[in-house]
């Protein structure tokens, strides 16, 4: 693999960190700040809202600018906005500091899948996106937890402004290895875009991937909370809990990965089975450290291990309603993704603002994570439905 890709790498794995770190610093930000749990959850919906609308729009309107001079910027803007969380002097300010990371995130992954695929020989395409996006899963499992016990020793701020030098050691990694002659793909349009979103069968499975991936983030935005005042753990403890689960979601991936391959439908049926019941589950041994950890290990094993489904699930169905614009398609999904993101952390904080309080998002998660399965169930019936009608066009002609 070329160095210009481990350039990319480092790049997804800052990315990749300062998305989710937040969730195990929410109890730390929330006291430093004096606002409340909820309020401080909304830090994880506007970052998610941030790559929702930001990626498609802004892939849309630097679709003419160069690769590597994009990427540059992109890794600019990154740095800048973990540098304003850094010197946050309030609430407001962390936000917006929050959107303009969530701005280059959006359309970094959007371009950066089609870079590391041009970087490589087309039998190793899959191979080099793969590699870029182990970044990502990488951050997870070390990142996040790493950047959390950062937090908590020296201060929410001093995990961003360890973010912001990553992006800046990724920013020289892409100006020194990364080629300049990259090829630029078409543009995609807003139009594009629009005409994607006006399939009834693609809006169907991007509402279950929004429900179904953002379930679980009900109850995982308040994770480090439900850890240390349900279950007792203490706030040192929580990194290692993070590691814990970020390996779950690494394996949760693979597999989640091969057992979708041959009918994504019919695995994304039992995976959204299986998380709900865990989700419930998850309700009644929060109480226990001893039981907390192994259901935490199911849920971080479940909540992505339905992404390489859902995600192959869009390409198939986009390639039969809309073949035009299956990478269309496929980038919308990612959107869908961070919605579901943005939608569940800002339902687990009117959870935990009610009567019901943090014990309850678990079990709420469950009820998004079941619409999704019905979704699922809804859509698999209607494929079920139009094989023989193609069948029978296909004849007549």
């Amino acid at each position: 693999m070329p160095l210009a890709l481990f350039a990319l790498t480092i790049a997804a794995y800052a990315i990749g960190t300062t998305e989710f770190v937040i969730v195990g610093l929410l109890p730390t930000v929330a006291s430093d700040l004096h606002i409340s749990l909820p309020l401080a959850g909304l830090i994880v919906s506007v970052y998610a809202l941030g790559v929702t609308f930001g990626a498609p729009i802004l892939t849309a309107l630097t679709g003419r600018i160069a690769r590597k001079p994009l990427l540059l910027g992109l890794m600019t803007l990154f740095v800048i906005g973990n540098a304003m969380a850094a010197f946050s002097p309030g609430y407001t300010p962390l936000l917006v500091a929050r959107v303009l990371s969530a701005f280059a995130h959006g359309v970094f992954f959007s371009v950066g899948s089609t870079i590391a695929a041009d970087l490589v020989a087309e039998n190793r395409r899959a191979s080099a996106i793969a590699m870029m996006f182990m970044g990502l899963t990488v951050a997870i499992v070390t990142g996040v937890p790493l950047g959390t016990f950062i937090g908590q020793t020296f201060g929410w701020r001093a995990t961003f402004a360890a973010v912001a030098a990553l992006g800046v050691v990724a920013f020289a990694g892409i100006a020194l290895l990364l080629p300049s002659d990259l090829a630029k793909a078409p543009p995609t349009s807003i139009k594009d875009q629009v005409r994607v979103l006006g399939s009834g069968r693609l809006l169907i499975v991007f509402a279950t991937t929004a429900l179904g991936y953002g379930g679980t983030f009900v109850a995982f935005t308040f994770l480090a909370s439900i850890l240390q005042e349900i279950t007792g753990f203490s706030a040192s403890a929580i990194s290692l809990i993070l590691v814990l689960y970020g390996i779950a979601i690494a394996i949760g991936n693979i597999i989640g990965g091969r057992i979708a391959n041959r009918d994504p439908v019919r695995a994304l049926t039992g995976l959204f089975v299986a998380q709900a019941i865990v989700l419930v589950l998850f309700s009644f041994t929060a109480v226990s450290p001893w039981l907390t950890i192994p259901t935490l290990a199911a849920l971080g094993f479940l909540s992505f291990a339905n992404v390489p489904g859902l995600q192959l699930y869009v390409v198939q169905l986009a390639r039969q309603v809309r073949p035009a614009a299956v990478d269309v398609a496929s980038a919308l999904n990612i959107a869908a993704f961070n919605l579901g993101i943005a939608a569940g952390a800002w339902i687990g904080g009117l959870v935990v603002e009610s009567s019901l309080g943090l014990a309850a998002t678990p079990w709420v998660g469950a009820i998004l994570v079941a619409a999704a399965l019905v979704l699922t169930i809804t859509s698999g019936a209607l494929d079920r439905r139009s094989q023989p009608l193609a069948a029978s066009l296909r004849k007549a002609a």
